[in-house]
C-alpha cells in the first residue's frame, strides 16, 4: 500500500521551530517530485514548499526564508524545516507526492496524485 505518513507536528510560541517529517512506502522515492502544504480552518489548501527529483526546491512567498525542504533518498523521508514561526502558520501540514520526470518542482496541488493525512502545527503568540 503505497502512502505518506507525516510526524513533527506540534504546539510551539512564536519565533519557535518544527521539523516535519513524511515517510513514503511502498513508492519509487527517487522518482519522486514532493511537496508540503497546509489548510487552517475556511482557507485553501496552500503551498509551503517543494522539492523535486534532483532536488531542487522552491517555496511558497509567505514562508520563504523561514523554511527549508529536503529529502533523504536512503530513508524514503520527506523533512521540512520551519525556523521563526509566526500564529498565521497554524495549520494542518500535508506531504504530497507525484511521479515525475524532473525538474523544476510541482508547485500546483492538483499536480500531486497522493497525499498524507496532515500533521497538526499550531503556533501561539
Amino acid at each position: 500500500l503505497m502512502q505518506l505518513v507525516e510526524s513533527g507536528g506540534g504546539s510551539v510560541q512564536a519565533e519557535g521551530s518544527l521539523r516535519l517529517a513524511c515517510v513514503a512506502s511502498e513508492f519509487t522515492f527517487s522518482a519522486l517530485c514532493m511537496g508540503w502544504f497546509r489548510q487552517s480552518p475556511g482557507m485553501e489548501r496552500e503551498g509551503v514548499a517543494f522539492i523535486d527529483r534532483d532536488g531542487g526546491t522552491m517555496y511558497g512567498r509567505s514562508v520563504k526564508g523561514r523554511v527549508t525542504i529536503s529529502k533523504d533518498n536512503a530513508v524514503n523521508t520527506l523533512y521540512l524545516q520551519m525556523n521563526s514561526l509566526k500564529p498565521d502558520d497554524t495549520a494542518v501540514y500535508y506531504c504530497a507526492a507525484a511521479y515525475c520526470s524532473g525538474g523544476p518542482p510541482l508547485t500546483d496541488r492538483s499536480e500531486y496524485h497522493y497525499w498524507g493525512q496532515g500533521t497538526q502545527v499550531t503556533v501561539s503568540s
